[in-house]
């Protein structure tokens, strides 16, 4: 079973009318799309891709992201 991480993204509306992603968790993880639903993906793609060159070249995963063991919660973007 894979090992999976909870993260804080803030999502910003940038000028042009697309969303940007960025997280304090993982230094560097930025991400930018179309819709949330597709800004959110992208940033699991980011932050996937980071942890896994941190194990791959030794380096420690940051103490700010959280193990999901059986439950977390999780703050949903509704539009109406």
């Amino acid at each position: 079973m894979e090992e999976q991480y909870s993260m804080r993204l803030k999502v910003s509306r940038v000028e042009n009318g697309q969303f940007l992603g960025e997280s304090d968790d993982i230094p560097g993880l930025v991400a930018q799309g179309r819709t949330i639903s597709e800004t959110v993906e992208i940033a699991q793609d980011v932050a996937r891709k980071l942890i896994e060159s941190y194990l791959e070249h030794g380096d420690p995963i940051p103490a700010s992201l959280k193990p999901i063991y059986n439950q977390f919660e999780l703050d949903v973007a509704v539009g109406v």
